[in-house]
Order: C-alpha cells, then structure tokens, then sequence
C-alpha cells in the first residue's frame, strides 16, 4: 500500500561525547546511520505530504532524507518545548518539523493553520507531541496516513516501528483502546 501522509521521527545517530548515560541516545533506543536511512524503501503515493522530525544539528541531514525519499522542501514548523535541552552550541529547547511534498498535493486550509512555532512542553525523551498527529488528521482526514519509527498507535495511522504496540490503539486525543 501507498500513503498520502508519511509523518516521520528517524532515529538519527549524533556524534560526540556526552557525560551522562542518560543523555546518550542509544541508552534510549537504537539509532541509524544517515544512509540507512536516506536508503529506506518510503511507501509513499504519486502525492504525498512528508512530516519529518529533526533537530537543529540534523537539518542538513534531514534535508538529505526528505530529498532522498523523493520529496522537495516546502515549509517547517518549529516545535518550542518549554524546556532547556542540552547543546554544544547552544542549549536547544526546540525541534524542527520538515514538510516535503511530491506530486500534486494541496496544504492544510487556510481556516485551520497555525502558527510555525508550536509551543508545547516536552515529554518523556524524543516523544513527540500527540497534538501535531492530530491535526495532521484534521487538515487530511480522508487521506491514508503512516507513521515511520512510531512509539504507539492510533486509530487511523498505519505505523511502523519497534516500539508501537501492536495489542492497542489510542484514539487522537489520547484514550487508550484495545485492538482488533
């Protein structure tokens, strides 16, 4: 099958050193090397919108894999978390959403888009926020959606990853159900 949405988070591998275990990223789950995933075999349609998760020392490579999987940069929202990360150049309290585009596709109403700084306070390590899947669903609820390296699941969206649960499903404002 072939998505119209792709909403990734890669499991980007980083360099350097870090003083606490954990801080460094493996301790949380498996990282790839760039090419592993630049080289992934995306199942996306003709037209398809590409959601994909960086950080601000990954921009260049994250350009690289949504060049990779097919698409061309459009726009990105910046997700401000409330919090102070760490950071070698700078102590990093945001992350970067990449929108790609292939084909003929259209953007989110005009009615419904928001701002491009999100503000929402982080969660547990590298989570992402629910609220962004949910209005990925709102702007295209009629179009087949997968999530790429998903921690869980939701009614809707197809997912692939290591740690989505294949027993539940969680409805998108967060209430817990069991699967079929």
């Amino acid at each position: 099958m072939k998505y119209d949405i792709i909403y990734a988070d890669p499991p980007w591998r980083y360099e350097g050193n870090t003083a606490r275990p954990s801080d460094v990223i493996e301790n949380h789950y498996p990282t790839m090397e760039l090419e592993e995933i630049k080289n992934m075999d995306v199942p996306s349609a003709d037209n398809c919108i590409l959601y994909l998760w960086t950080t601000s020392p990954k921009i260049e490579e994250g350009l690289q894999v949504l060049n990779a999987w097919g698409f061309k940069y459009r726009s990105q929202l910046i997700w401000d978390k409330n919090m102070l990360g760490l950071g070698y150049w700078f102590r990093v309290q945001h992350e970067i959403l990449l929108v790609g585009v292939k084909g003929d596709v259209s953007c989110p109403p005009q009615s419904k888009r928001i701002r491009s700084i999100y503000k929402e306070t982080r969660g547990k390590h590298s989570k992402k926020p629910d609220s962004i899947r949910r209005l990925i669903d709102e702007w295209y609820p009629d179009k087949t959606k997968l999530e790429l390296f998903a921690r869980d699941t939701f009614l809707g969206w197809e997912v692939h990853g290591n740690e989505a649960s294949t027993n539940k499903q969680t409805y998108l404002d967060g209430e817990s159900i069991k699967g079929e």
